[in-house]
């Protein structure tokens, strides 16, 4: 999963990244009246291969390290590093919150980091990496049936869409009602999405940091820190014996901490300043399709047909709920 929320109400971010001037258009602009330039186009690239080859990366890491522990290392290793990114580029006085904003990265780390992300990681020791990709495509339509309980009230279009998403993952689902696949993984990504649709939702509520960056760092460090608590509450540290990790569990760990926790997200946040939205927001059904391809062409992992089949349904759903949601 993702290492770090979309800015708040995904609409755009209030921090800075990225190149300070902007380069020739080199195509046209959608309505947010952004151009679509070179530098767009390779950090979507960067964005739709990076945060999709995450699953795969999970599930590398958990090969031979435990969960939890594996996660919180990861996060809390890349909230310090970003940390120190932000005051680097940005000064000390960046990383300073009120003490409402730190109540609130506190709650919303917690629900994406522990919880969205560590359950999916915890998953992935059990469910194949494209499936829990296609799985937590939904979130998207968990956001929707949020808003609608708050009041809000989205397009008929968009509860189509999620209707559509629901049928999709009833199909999904199947390979852990027959025992192809373990179905605590598969409920335990189902979860996580709830808890990430959550967070997400709950970040466009509360009063966050301006900058997304400081928010990030913090809630990863927040999540980070209560990923090794759990790990250590669940025993994972009893006959752990760094030496038998395997190389390639390490260089997934590196992987995940570097390229999707931090060059994917800069990313992401650059792009949400410098590209139209309805391009950037793509990355939610183009980000499943990778994990599902890497997850077969890397880990051999099977193609049947209820996950192509519920695969293509969710991926299609969540393509008319974004296609129809940038519009208003």
């Amino acid at each position: 999963m993702r290492s770090a929320r979309p800015a708040k109400g995904s609409s755009g971010s209030s921090g800075s990244s990225g190149p300070p001037g902007r380069s020739r258009r080199s195509g046209p602009a959608d309505g947010s009246g952004r151009a679509v330039t070179g530098a767009a186009w390779a950090a979507l690239g960067i964005v739709y291969v990076v945060w999709g080859s995450t699953y795969l990366g999970i599930r590398v890491a958990v090969e031979t390290m435990p969960p939890f522990l594996s996660a919180g290392a990861r996060f809390v290793t890349a909230g310090l590093l970003l940390t120190g990114l932000v005051a680097w580029r940005q000064g000390p006085a960046a990383l300073r919150l009120t003490g409402a904003q730190l109540r609130s990265t506190v709650v919303v780390g917690l629900l994406l980091i522990l919880g969205g992300n560590g359950l999916v990681v915890l998953a992935e020791t059990a469910v194949p990496s494209g499936l829990a990709a296609l799985l937590i495509a939904a979130v998207p339509m968990w956001v929707v049936l949020l808003r609608t309980a708050t009041g809000d009230r989205p397009p008929l279009r968009t509860l189509g869409g999620v209707l559509l998403g629901l049928v999709g993952l009833m199909v999904l689902t199947s390979p852990g009602l027959s025992g192809d696949v373990q179905l605590w993984g598969v409920l335990l990504v189902l979860a996580a999405s709830a808890l990430w649709s959550v967070g997400s939702f709950a970040s466009s509520k509360l009063p966050m940091p301006a900058d997304p960056f400081t928010a990030s760092a913090y809630e990863m460090l927040v999540g980070g820190v209560a990923g090794l608590l759990v790990g250590l509450g669940r025993g994972e540290h009893h006959g752990l014996d760094l030496a038998a990790v395997s190389t390639r569990s390490w260089v997934a760990l590196g992987y995940l901490i570097v390229f999707g926790s931090l060059v994917a997200f800069t990313a992401y946040a650059w792009l949400l300043q410098r590209a139209p939205l309805s391009l950037t927001a793509t990355y939610a059904y183009v980000n499943p399709v990778v994990a599902v391809v890497l997850g077969a062409l890397i880990l051999d992992e099977a193609l049947t047909w209820p996950i192509l089949t519920g695969g293509a349904v969710v991926v299609a759903a969540v393509g008319v709920i974004v296609s129809t949601e940038r519009r208003r």
